[in-house]
Order: C-alpha cells, then structure tokens, then sequence
C-alpha cells in the first residue's frame, strides 16, 4: 500500500522523521532527535514528537532507504539507534552532508551510554551505509522510483528531496491521486534556508510537484532584514564591548558556528576593527573539526565565498581568531578578563561548553549573550533568550546562576526561512503544487503560514 506516515516532527520543530511507502519500497526521510519540550519522554526516547520504534508500521530491519535532507541531529540523531533496532539499508544525501554525518553522530553518541568501541562500530557501519550525491540530477531507485536534490540553502549539504513514482501493477492503493497520471511527484523541503547567507548559494526553485511536504519553523515570524544585518552585528559589538566586558554567543558548531565567523572576518576587515583586534575564541571541539571539513568542502560554497579563498582572504580565518581544543584551554578561558568574543556549543545551551561561560558570566553586567538561532521552548537557550535585561535567575545543569549579563537576540542570523521566505520558495515553483503539507513547526506556526498559503490561492492539507 502507497502512503504517507510521519514519525516524527509532525507538529512541532524537532524530531523530523517521515516514512513514504510507494510501489513495495520503504524509504525513510530523516531521522532526527526531538529536543527540549518535544522530546517529552518515556525513558530515554522521545515520545511526544517521535514515536517509538515499535510503533512503526513497519520495523527498521524492512526499510530499504534512509534519505537525509541535512545533517543537523533534529534530523539525523537516531540513526545509531535505528541501525541497533536492525535497520541495513542504504542512506542517501548530499555529498557535503556525507562528509559531515559521521563527525556530527560521534560527537552525538558521546553523549549516550554507548562505550568507545560501540561508537566506534556504529560510526562504521554509517559510513558504510552512506552515499554522496550530486545535486540537480535525477537518480534512479527501483521499482519505478527517482529521486532528485535540490539545494534547501540552511546548512552546507542542506537539501530538499524530490521523488517520482510511476505507477506498477503490483502496487495496491496509489497515493492520493495516483491514479490521475502515470507519475506521482512527492517534494520533502527539509529546513528551507534564506538568500544572501554567507558561504551557501541560495535555495534551489523546485520543480512542480503533487504534494509538498514543508516546514514551518518561522510560519507565523519574520526575520530582521538580512540585507543590513552585518551592520547591526556592528552596532551591537560596540554596544556590549563599550565596557570591556566579555560576549558569549551559544552556536550550534555545524552552519552557525562557520556563519558567524564569517561575519566577524567582514566586520574585522574594516579600519576601526582592525586597530581594536578583540580576540574571538572556538571553545568548540566538534566546532573546530566542522569548521575544517568546511574548508575541504569549499567546492560547496557560494560564489562570493569561493572568490574570497582564491584570493587569499579565507572567509572564515583572522588574525586573532583562536581555537580552543582543550578542556584544560576551556578551563583557562573561563578566568580572561574582556573584552573578548566566546562561540561555543551548545546551540540552545543544552550543554557542553557554553554552559561553564554562562555559569560564569551571567552574574557580570558588563557581558552580553547574543542568541542567533531559533531555541526549542524547554531548552534553556529559549528560557534566557526570552528573558529582559532585569536581574533574574536560571538554572543551568542544576545550578541557580544569576542573571545580570544583557542578553540580546540577533534573529538576522536564522538559517530557517521566516514565513515570506517559505511562501516565496512555494510561490517559485513553475507551477503551484497540487497540495501542501506543513510539518516542522508548532501548531500556532502552522496554522498562521496555512492560513497565508491559502490566501493566495494554494490547497494546503488541514493538519
């Protein structure tokens, strides 16, 4: 039977994981982690945005493939437990995303129950399973199936999928309206990107299709304008520098940690920056390794980007840049007095690094935290990035941690496409697709950017 099952991240941001059963063949699309108020659990698995593998139609050992719109761990971060539960098959993305799987899962798996030599083996068998494609060429499945690649713009590898079914005698139930043409057009967007970001070309224009399977993480939001956001990261350094003090920027270390280097080398190249030559530290281990494999994979950046490198000015490398490999370098850093700039993971301040700076730094007035990315409610990145510039408390690891530093949100950074962005990406296509699904968002987001779509005109399928 032909359909359409989502595991994962069906109404909220995290967790992404869906199942597409078409002609026999059983191909997963992602398979993601939820995290903070989305991983509500039972145990250690997340129940509230993901299901438990024995809730399945089908069990892992019986899906044929495994296909990754990008790397991030929201949507890569069960694969180790779904090769545990059997699954064998092949795992299919961009070439860029391949590069970056392993390092981003090992790193995860540290943070399990797993010994060395069971990260060890599972990491193998990743690799092993995984295969590079090139995007904007249309491959061949079995059974009748294609897929294409198309570049989604929100991380380096990032991708959305696009899948043509023919029709076979053998299968039982079409999906939707299979039955009106030979082929049936299945688009997933993955996490949609924004023009103008550094490093990334922009996102692709999809081909029309059936069905659009969409996020909508910013479908009720719009971004800070992008065009003079290097400006307002200006304002905002000398603002928080004024006093000395030190800046603490919470970055995931695969795409924001890269973007936001490159800001800084921009804004560094300037004259008055120059003179000042604040020192910017990565206290970020997997920080560091994706930033090198970013370098490697520099055949990926944007044209802007490729320019910069070939003549000489790396677009994410300057002179007083430091990287911060050691616990025992992370622990020293602690105690330098400001100014100084601190990128660390994690993203929403759910661990590593940037909790012994904020512990540390938050009771201080003259620091600033910039939060420039998108924080899951329940994480403590959305806690106190929702926070006034008040003296209050938060808790961190268990710890009660005064808050006197300011903390400013930087939303020009997003990697998501805000709502106008999603619509635009829908509204490029060379025809408008036969119907919308939104996923990847919470309700009050969803519902907002599905009301907008069928304002102009499009069928978007209720929830």
């Amino acid at each position: 039977m032909n359909s359409i099952t989502h595991l994962g991240g069906e109404h909220c941001v995290t967790g992404s994981c869906h199942l597409l059963q078409a002609n026999g063949i059983n191909i997963l699309v992602d398979c993601g982690l939820a995290q903070g108020n989305d991983s509500k659990s039972r145990g250690h698995v997340p129940v509230m945005c993901t299901r438990f593998f024995e809730e399945w139609p089908i069990q892992p050992k019986h899906i044929d493939y495994l296909f990754l719109t990008h790397a991030h761990i929201d949507h890569t971060g069960r694969i180790p437990e779904l090769i545990q539960n059997g699954f064998a098959g092949e795992i299919i993305c961009s070439h860029p995303t391949k590069a970056l799987l392993i390092p981003m899962l090992t790193d995860a798996m540290g943070f399990t129950d797993l010994s060395e030599k069971e990260i060890h083996q599972l990491s193998k068998k990743i690799d092993e399973f995984s295969w590079g494609f090139e995007y904007g060429h249309e491959f061949k499945l079995k059974k009748g199936i294609t897929f294409k690649l198309g570049r989604a713009g929100h991380i380096l590898g990032s991708a959305f999928i696009q899948f043509k079914i023919s029709a076979q005698a053998d299968a039982v139930t079409p999906l939707e309206d299979l039955e009106s043409s030979d082929t049936y057009s299945i688009i997933f967007s993955g996490d949609l990107g924004n023009k103008k970001t550094p490093l990334l070309p922009d996102p692709d224009i999809p081909d029309p299709c059936d069905l659009l399977i969409m996020e909508s993480t910013y479908g009720n939001r719009l971004h800070e304008n992008r065009e003079n956001r290097l400006e307002r990261l200006h304002a905002a350094l000398t603002r928080a520098l004024a006093d000395n003090g030190k800046i603490f920027i919470p970055a995931f270390s695969l795409g924001r940690t890269q973007e936001i280097l490159f800001e800084l080398d921009r804004l560094f190249s300037r004259e008055e920056w120059q003179n000042r030559r604040i020192p910017v530290f990565v206290d970020s281990p997997l920080g560091l390794k994706i930033t090198t494999l970013y370098t490697n994979l520099s055949s990926f950046w944007d044209k802007e980007s490729r320019g910069l490198q070939q003549n000489g000015d790396h677009p994410f490398d300057f002179d007083h840049l430091y990287s911060v490999p050691s616990f025992k370098d992370h622990a020293a850093l602690l105690d330098i007095p400001g100014p100084a700039i601190i990128i660390a993971g994690s993203g929403m301040c759910t661990g590593g690094r940037i909790i012994d700076h904020l512990i540390s730094g938050l009771p201080e007035p003259q620091n600033d935290v910039f939060f420039v990315g998108y924080q899951v409610p329940g994480t403590p990145g959305h806690e106190l990035s929702a926070m006034s510039h008040q003296p209050t408390n938060v808790y961190l690891q268990g710890r009660k941690v005064q808050i006197k530093a300011k903390i400013q949100q930087l939303t020009g950074y997003s990697a998501h496409a805000d709502q106008q962005g999603l619509i635009d990406w829908v509204q490029s296509m060379p025809s408008k697709p036969g119907k919308i699904k939104l996923v990847h968002g919470d309700p009050k987001a969803q519902k907002e950017l599905r009301d907008k779509l069928i304002k102009i005109g499009l069928n978007v399928i209720e929830p």
